[in-house]
């Protein structure tokens, strides 16, 4: 059941990028721009066909890089003045189709938001946000301490002493854990020193030691992935509150992930680069987060499906060059002062801002794999 749960949450986190896409295909075919090719994936492309419609045609295609998906309209750049051009758009409606990918993330954020509130909404967060008087908790088994063990980085202190996955590690230092957070907070704490882990394995309880690290090296202080264990499981279901539920929630999610971000680059700039990478994510750290969900259940990886929606939606529209923030930035700065942004000057901005992100994605990469594997 964890692999086809682990299975529907790759296709599911995909798909959030091709809806998002999807979103500016609409948007741009809805107000008289030609879209040139909407493509499943990255290039090098495996089958195309081409579309005819009552108003357009289009190249749609199947590509080889299963990471989401593009669109691809017909001259893109703010100076281009051919009739069917993105160019030659008013600006509402090069408006319209720039925040057109972010408003489908944010839809469907708040959907699978609202059907878990109305099914059954895990509880990830102390302070989750919920109507008291319009939740019952349907799910709740006794918490007896136990945090499971989703993989362990090789040479790190928990392999030294022997931590597998799957483990379910029960207390450290005869101080019972039963959240991911517990474990983290008492490793940062006994930084350096020799510990007793109690733990589960195969039904026998276990006791290894291991020897912190000192500093957090990549690593972490233990060296552990994990997530909390069926026993502090906590579902709530909502009735009449379940878009109230859906709406706090992503206002609160935002405002934890622009903290977080705020705080990694705010470790960034100070040098502290281990403490920066802990705030942030990749590819590769997105499959290890679906995995750990998926041994959860479907609550959980749908959990994840919309949290991972909302936080595309709330880094594409960050003023980032190459980002559909940054685009829509860059088009209302040149003409508020009235400049002309020129294809040379725009290819170079966003070139440049493509470039620095596809970096940063390669740092990310290595940093997740330095991490989980």
């Amino acid at each position: 059941m964890a692999i086809f749960l682990l299975i529907l949450g790759i296709v599911l986190f995909v798909l959030l990028v091709v809806v998002h896409e999807w979103g500016h295909f609409i948007a741009a075919r809805r107000n008289g721009v030609d879209v040139e090719e909407f493509g499943i994936g990255f290039p090098p492309k495996i089958w195309a066909r081409k579309v005819k419609t009552d108003k357009s045609k289009f190249l749609f295609s199947v590509n080889a890089l299963p990471l989401g998906g593009f669109v691809r309209l017909k001259g893109e750049n703010d100076s281009d003045t051919r009739p069917g051009s993105f160019g030659a758009a008013p600006l509402g409606v090069k408006v319209k189709i720039m925040l057109a990918g972010v408003t489908m993330n944010l839809v469907v954020a708040f959907v699978a938001f609202g059907l878990l509130a109305a099914i059954g909404m895990p509880k990830i967060i102390d302070d989750q946000f919920t109507v008291a008087s319009d939740t019952k908790i349907i799910k709740e088994v006794e918490n007896k301490g136990s945090v499971l063990v989703s993989s362990v980085i090789e040479g790190s202190p928990a392999d030294q002493a022997g931590l597998q996955e799957d483990d379910q590690v029960i207390s450290i230092n005869a101080t019972s854990v039963s959240a991911v957070s517990q474990v983290a907070d008492i490793a940062e704490q006994k930084a350096g020193q020799s510990v007793q882990i109690e733990i589960i394995r195969s039904g026998q309880n276990q006791t290894l030691t291991a020897t912190l690290n000192n500093e957090n090296n990549g690593q972490g202080y233990l060296g552990i992935s994990s997530v909390s264990g069926e026993e502090g499981l906590e579902l709530r279901r909502s009735t009449w509150s379940a878009p109230i539920v859906s709406a706090g929630l992503i206002s609160q999610f935002a405002q934890q992930t622009y903290k977080g971000l705020g705080t990694a680059i705010g470790n960034l700039v100070k040098g502290n680069t281990a403490k920066a990478s802990e705030q942030v994510t990749g590819p590769v750290g997105i499959f290890v987060i679906l995995r750990e969900g998926s041994k959860l259940g479907i609550n959980f990886v749908l959990m994840i499906v919309a949290l991972i929606s909302l936080i595309l939606a709330l880094i594409n529209i960050l003023p980032i060059p190459a980002l559909d923030g940054g685009r829509l930035f860059v088009t209302l700065a040149f003409r508020a002062s009235g400049k002309t942004l020129t294809k040379a000057k725009e290819d170079m901005i966003h070139g440049t801002g493509f470039a620095l992100l596809m970096l940063l994605f390669v740092l990310i990469t290595i940093v997740d794999i330095r991490r989980f594997f």
